[in-house]
């Protein structure tokens, strides 16, 4: 029986919570450099602005198929919310491209060779409204001090303006900025809700 969330059958107009780890367990992200390298990334397959290779070739563009709605990046492992549009292999190409450039990067500098990642990335449907919101707090609040961590979107969900890749409006829709805080704050709902989610991730 395939591992729950590893058989990737996107659909069109649909939310999906994507996450992975580092192989046995490993860190993925030494320091800020790795981060910032790894958001990079997304900036250059979801802004406008053209982005060209060493040969002068211009990096494809995921605009038009997938919105970014948050992420959170941990030490030893990430994760996303994304929306994808009518394109269904969108995901698949645009997480091939972010994690082979990841990859290729981490090796380069820290001076290493073979797999990063413990195996394909995970992926799961949102299925609900709710479940939409629970996802999107689960992911904030993954680091112990998250109000000030610098590596989530949080940030931008409390009034930081975006960049241009990411957008939280399809979640802040349902909300005021400080009506999201409260969600997130609010132990006894996101315990409810926490169940569910690992569930989900369980075999993660």
């Amino acid at each position: 029986m395939p591992s729950r969330n590893i058989v990737k059958d996107f659909a069109p107009e649909s939310y999906y919570h994507i996450y992975n780890r580092g192989v046995a367990k490993q860190p993925i992200f030494l320091d800020s450099r790795d981060k910032q390298r790894f958001l990079a990334l997304f900036e250059r397959h979801l802004s406008h602005k053209e982005s060209l290779n060493g040969n002068g070739l211009a990096y494809r563009k995921f605009t038009d198929d997938i919105e970014l709605l948050c992420y959170c990046l941990m030490g030893n492992h990430f994760h996303l919310l994304v929306y994808q549009a009518e394109n269904v292999s969108a995901i698949t190409d645009f997480m091939r491209s972010v994690l082979t450039a990841y990859t290729m990067y981490f090796n380069r500098r820290h001076k290493r060779v073979g797999p990063l990642f413990q195996s394909v990335y995970k992926s799961s449907r949102i299925s609900t409204d709710s479940y939409l919101l629970h996802i999107s707090r689960y992911i904030h609040l993954n680091p112990r001090g998250y109000k000030s961590y610098h590596y989530s979107s949080l940030a931008h969900y409390l009034g930081t303006p975006s960049p241009e890749w990411l957008n939280p409006n399809k979640i802040l829709d349902l909300f005021t900025q400080e009506n999201y805080l409260e969600f997130l704050e609010d132990y006894e709902d996101h315990k409810a809700s926490l169940e569910e989610i690992k569930y989900e991730l369980a075999d993660s």
